[in-house]
């Protein structure tokens, strides 16, 4: 318990401590002049408002579209299903920059829609839609699927119809899910980055791009400092209703296996349903990040590598390094982040599945607050926190611990349900054979959780990959990584360096959903072995 707790500690409570001091310390003595400025200031108002609407609007988006498809994903058993909910999952957790820059493309001037709405709300919103589909189809989904259908047959029976059905029967029974649904998709919208910088722009500034903003353009950390503090209780604030929704809405019911609810299409409606509901998912889903591969080979003189030739050189760009170190540091960034929130991951999963009581609890709950918390946030925090005794501010070591810092929630969530569910008879008997408690771990529950721990692993790989809040923060000039680089190519003029930031999109998109297509493959293997 002790390097995990350590590592919390040193990493994510402290930065946020030096936050709340900054901003309430201004000078040399206590000061709320920085949380007064934020209400004072017409433009900060602005921004925490936009902030708050767009997330609703977004959230209700999302679950307006994402519905069908939880309903047919659930329902219907069709050639393909898994290998599909897999493809969906990809755009969920593909780099924020990556579905920005695609969204630039396929709604710019040049786009196949033939409309330019960059710079506007309506990208935006439609870009969180299109993040954030796979939550509600799969969180929805997820439960809708085990709902017994006898439920709806007996009231279809008495008389009531598809829409009475629904609201009567299936909606009461699917609130919970609903509510985890729009809690995730509301949380991420709210705190909500690279989407917004880069198709939104300054005029629809959130309070994450205020908080970049008065970081790195006017240096005000005081400022920055009090709208991540008010950013943290707002955060809170959602989490607190939605864990109070859930006690309060939380129904028994009587659950069957997914594989006996679901059923092969029927009818010609059903079969109109199924196709045209995956139909609208395979357009809203693959024709942005269609429309980026094309973008990245196509130039004025055809189709070819230009572009992703180009990456080797600094030639027209603004960025120290070649575009080609980015890639480089990011895989680099990855492991090293990847193999840190494994060793932590797999530490704090013990204590979670072998403590019992309130410190296992609480202990949970501290390793669960980084997902939480806004990525600009810590990344605000590390700039001020590690300062002295060393300056470790122009680091690169910062990257991969702010990434591992995300990371091993995921590790804890995929290792502690298999350690729990080891025989504890299995350790004791080696323990009476005089095996010391490191070589039970190793040589009993190991073996066991090997699998669970790569799939975690994976997820950290992906999730370093993609980071965008934390990194444009403390990555230096000479060590970008690549969403870093996208998004400085991608604010300099030229057709060269917009090749060279689809290119890199390219890469940066395929490699993440190699990563997450690999990790569905194991789940899938790990599901039929325990």
């Amino acid at each position: 318990m002790g390097v995990p707790t350590f590592f919390l500690l040193l990493f994510f409570v402290y930065p946020l401590l030096r936050i709340l001091w900054t901003s309430l310390t201004p000078g040399a003595h206590l000061d709320l002049a920085p949380f007064a400025e934020v209400f004072r200031r017409p433009t900060l108002r602005a921004a925490a408002w936009f902030t708050l609407w767009q997330a609703v609007i977004s959230t209700a988006l999302t679950l307006l579209a994402g519905l069908p498809g939880a309903y047919v994903f659930a329902r219907f058993d069709f050639p393909g299903r898994s290998v599909l909910r897999a493809v969906i999952t990809v755009p969920f957790v593909l780099p924020a920059v990556v579905v920005g820059s695609a969204f630039l493309v396929l709604l710019g001037p040049a786009g196949p829609l033939g409309v330019d709405l960059r710079r506007t709300v309506w990208a935006i919103l439609i870009a969180h839609v299109f993040y954030n589909y796979a939550v509600v189809l799969r969180t929805v989904g997820g439960l809708w699927a085990h709902l017994d259908p006898r439920l709806e047959d007996a009231a279809r029976v008495l008389g009531a119809g598809r829409w009475r059905i629904f609201r009567e029967v299936t909606l009461p029974l699917l609130r919970p899910a609903l509510a985890a649904a729009a809690s995730i998709v509301f949380l991420f919208t709210f705190t909500s980055f690279g989407v917004i910088l880069i198709l939104g722009g300054l005029r629809y500034a959130t309070l994450e791009v205020e908080i970049y903003r008065q970081t790195t353009s006017f240096l005000n950390l005081p400022l920055a400092g009090a709208l991540s503090v008010l950013q943290l209780v707002g955060v809170s604030a959602i989490l607190f209703v939605y864990s109070r929704y859930q006690e309060r809405r939380a129904v028994e019911q009587t659950l069957r296996p997914a594989r006996e609810t679901a059923r092969r299409p029927r009818t010609p409606g059903e079969y109109l349903l199924v196709f045209g509901t995956l139909g609208f998912t395979g357009l809203l889903l693959g024709t942005p990040l269609f429309v980026l591969v094309e973008r990245s080979f196509r130039t004025s003189a055809g189709y070819g590598l230009t572009f992703y030739r180009a990456l080797a050189d600094t030639q027209g760009s603004a960025l120290f390094v070649p575009p080609v170190v980015a890639v480089r540091n990011s895989l680099v960034f990855a492991l090293a982040a990847m193999a840190l929130a494994l060793v932590i991951g797999l530490m704090a999963a013990t204590v979670v599945a072998y403590m019992r009581g309130a410190v296992s609890r609480w202990f949970d709950v501290l390793l669960m607050l980084p997902l939480g918390t806004s990525a600009v946030t810590i990344g605000l925090g590390f700039i001020l926190a590690f300062d002295r005794p060393i300056d470790l501010r122009t680091s690169p070591v910062l990257i991969p611990l702010a990434h591992a810092l995300v990371a091993v929630p995921f590790v804890v969530r995929t290792a502690a349900p298999v350690m729990r569910s080891v025989k504890g008879s299995l350790r004791e008997a080696a323990a009476v054979l005089g095996a010391a408690p490191a070589r039970v771990w190793r040589e009993v529950d190991l073996p066991l959780v090997t699998r669970s721990a790569l799939v975690g692993a994976g997820f950290a790989f992906a999730i370093s990959l993609g980071e965008f809040g934390a990194t444009a923060f403390i990555a230096r000039p000479d060590t970008p990584t690549l969403p870093v680089a996208i998004y400085r190519l991608l604010g300099q003029p030229g057709s060269l360096n917009l090749g060279r930031a689809m290119a890199m999109n390219t890469i940066l998109m395929v490699t993440t959903a190699l990563a997450i297509l690999l990790i569905e493959r194991f789940r899938v293997v790990e599901e039929s072995e325990f």
